[in-house]
């Protein structure tokens, strides 16, 4: 068996955060979303290798050595060039050969371990399905109505969706339904892999189905990035910093190398705050500010703050900011 990691996409509902950084490589936390997926797969021994985009590639190459996985790059630079999950792992099969293949969606942050999801295995395609107990909420994902652990239909963002059961993007695909990728291409099908599950099922093949109910996060949202941040925050972790005596960290929180809470600072809690960064008469919390922001006078609250951005007299409450954004109100 190998295992693939998905990251080619360009996480274009994250921008302008992930215009030019790649989602699998955001910080939750004292780790990136990739590094959480490779302690999880790399237990199982298996050969594995990353799949990202020509854009990205020079993202991942400290990544692929660190880990001693093999990096395989679609040659594509824009979001309307790529090749989408199922033409990358067409790609990877050309160039890694068939095999059963564990594909894991680079943008998952999922509390189940992979050698238990791999027990469940037996030949048939398996997927990991979780209840997100909300129709309304069913409706972005792939839906699946399940007959014990036998997915009986599966339906790809419905209108009106059958279940809350959705498939999570960590799949067993055999080697037997790898080879049959290249037809399923050539018909002209979506690249997700929900239709080609769907597509499956049309054929007659079983698919199977692992549950899980701890936390599952698809980073695909400024609130999933929160709220992924918020379970997985354990401890606090702070770096050589500057902090003034009037000024308070609430745990758990992430503060990293260089930073300076300055004044009367409240940070905290569930807050990541990047190298460099200067957090004056301000509080924060619920929020994640990259790498040399500067931030004063200001109230964030569950917002995001991309790196070298400057925030003065402000009250922000869900926001996304993209990077090198001056924003003030007059003092």
């Amino acid at each position: 068996m190998k295992v693939l990691i998905m990251a080619g996409g360009y996480a274009t509902r994250l921008w302008p955060i992930t215009k030019d950084k790649p989602k699998a490589l955001l910080p939750v936390g004292e780790k990136t979303i990739l590094d959480y997926i490779m302690e999880k797969v790399g237990e199982l021994g298996f050969e594995t290798h990353i799949s990202t985009n020509r854009f990205f590639e020079a993202h991942f190459r400290p990544y692929a050595e660190k880990y001693g996985v093999g990096l395989i790059v679609e040659d594509t630079l824009h979001e309307e060039e790529k090749l989408g999950t199922v033409g990358a792992m067409k790609k990877a099969v050309n160039e890694l050969g068939l095999d059963d293949y564990l594909v894991v969606a680079g943008d998952n942050l999922f509390s189940f371990s992979p050698s238990d999801f791999l027990r469940a295995y037996d030949g048939r395609t398996l997927i990991a399905v979780y209840d997100v107990g909300d129709l309304e909420l069913a409706k972005r994902y792939g839906v699946v109505v399940l007959e014990g652990d036998k997915v009986l239909s599966f339906q790809e963002k419905p209108a009106q969706p059958q279940s809350t059961l959705i498939s999570t993007g960590v799949y067993v695909f055999p080697r037997g339904v790898m080879e049959l990728i290249g037809e399923y291409s050539s018909n002209g099908n979506g690249d997700s892999p929900g239709y080609f599950l769907q597509w499956l099922l049309e054929r007659g093949e079983e698919i199977k189905a692992y549950r899980f109910s701890d936390y599952w996060y698809d980073i695909g949202s400024a609130d999933s990035y929160l709220e992924a941040l918020k379970t997985l925050l354990g401890e606090s972790h702070i770096e050589e910093i500057q902090i003034s005596p009037y000024s308070k960290i609430i745990p758990p929180v992430v503060v990293k190398r260089g930073a300076k809470i300055l004044g009367r600072s409240i940070v905290g809690p569930f807050v990541y705050i990047g190298e460099d960064c200067v957090i004056e008469n301000s509080d924060v919390s619920d929020s994640i500010i990259f790498k040399d922001t500067i931030i004063r006078n200001s109230t964030i609250w569950r917002s995001i703050i991309d790196e070298k951005c400057e925030i003065r007299n402000l009250e922000l409450k869900k926001s996304l900011v993209g990077g090198h954004a001056k924003i003030q109100r007059g003092d």
